[in-house]
């Protein structure tokens, strides 16, 4: 059999940080151990019963068995100019501002390519989600990372831009609430950033992927709350963690005209458009009562209060996110992330993500992703307990 070689393009993209994580783990399991698995970011609760039931339905249409309309259906347009303006006061133009994307992950990988030439510049946050990265190198563009620091609340530092960099950027990822830091953004700091966008041209990718879930009674808020947001950019909303749709593959994108059409002449080039039936469902979705969303944030809530109060009653010094569905904790003095993330699994059997996996500035932490039922984390802080790493 001839082996045909790889595109230096595909060569060059960065190495898949989960997969190895789940190749180790899938090693002790196979050994037969009781693994608790926080490593991940994957929802464990099942999409809510009214969406299943509109997919159910929606699948008979003979209609729908075609091809669907090219740049998505304009009801499930009209539902995102619905729900945006229901949740965030915010006005969009259903043919002209909205994109519908096969899934988050895939809007964030296109925009580069869509706006960017080989050797323009990304700004990225940084610890971040590791797909940005792979949307840079797909563009052949180069990335520039924006630290995200405990002492700057985990937003990026403008002024700490060297004026260079400031000057050869074209393109920002932000995302808030964030993944993996678990914190969330003011209104003035998206101010500030429509501040810098405007001054340096560059446009603004916000990732809202957890935007239904915020604690403690506050409401993440929308980069297009902000007053000049779709002039500088545009934000992507995921039905992936608001309504447990991560299987479903899709999601869309809101904001800057220009940038929205972009979107659309890329795809109009690699796909039709998504199964109407799931399209038909996702705007039932947006559409119908949102007390769905409430309890799902009402369960992450009650599990990061389990989690962050059982850490510290072990003597753990960490500190609760204000949102998204993660923890980012410090490790112990005298580990890496890495080493303290084999030596939970190897010892505890508990499995959570070492934070270098998400770049330079994520060493010194592990993520923990709230999904498992609240009897399993419990049963982790006892056994990270046991260990005896924290003084009570």
């Amino acid at each position: 059999m001839v082996q045909f070689q790889q595109s230096d393009l595909l060569k060059k993209l960065p190495k898949q940080f989960f997969a190895s994580l789940v190749a180790k783990v899938s090693n002790v399991v196979a050994q037969g151990h009781d693994v608790i698995n926080l490593g991940q970011g994957n929802p464990d609760q099942p999409t809510p019963t009214h969406i299943v039931e509109a997919l159910k339905k929606a699948s008979g249409n003979v209609d729908y068995h075609k091809y669907s309309p090219f740049r998505g259906q304009k009801f499930l347009k009209e539902a995102v100019v619905t729900f945006y303006e229901r949740e965030y006061g915010v006005k969009l133009d259903a043919e002209k501002e909205v994109a519908i994307l096969f899934g988050g992950k895939a809007g964030l990988v296109e925009v580069p390519q869509c706006l960017l030439n080989p050797g323009d510049t990304v700004l990225v946050p940084d610890p971040g989600y590791p797909d940005y990265w792979s949307g840079v190198e797909l563009a052949r563009t180069k990335m520039e990372i924006m630290p995200l620091r405990a002492e700057n609340h985990f937003l990026p530092d403008y002024e700490g831009i060297s004026e260079d960099v400031k000057e050869k950027a074209k393109l920002m990822f932000l995302n808030y609430p964030n993944n993996p830091t678990g914190a969330v953004a003011t209104k003035e700091f998206f101010d500030d950033t429509i501040s810098f966008a405007r001054e340096h041209d560059v446009c603004v990718v916000h990732d809202f992927a957890y935007g239904a879930i915020g604690f403690d009674g506050q409401k993440p808020i929308s980069f297009l709350e902000a007053e000049g947001a779709k002039d500088v950019g545009i934000e992507i909303y995921t039905f992936s963690k608001t309504f447990n749709m991560a299987g479903w593959r899709i999601a869309f994108a809101v904001g800057n005209e220009s940038v929205i059409e972009a979107i659309n002449l890329l795809q109009d080039h690699l796909y039709v458009s998504i199964f109407s039936a799931v399209q038909e469902a996702a705007a039932v979705a947006l559409l119908s009562s949102q007390e769905c969303v409430t309890e799902l944030n009402a369960l992450y809530e009650s599990r990061r209060n389990v989690f962050i109060n059982g850490l510290q009653e072990i003597g753990w010094k960490v500190e609760a996110p204000a949102g998204s569905f993660f923890a980012w904790l410090p490790v112990p003095k005298g580990y890496t992330s890495q080493q303290f993330s084999d030596l939970l699994l190897e010892k505890a059997k508990v499995v959570v993500a070492p934070g270098n996996g998400f770049g330079e500035y994520g060493e010194g932490y592990v993520r923990v992703g709230l999904l498992t039922e609240e009897h399993r984390l419990q049963e982790a802080v006892k056994r990270i307990k046991e260990l005896q790493l924290f003084n009570v």
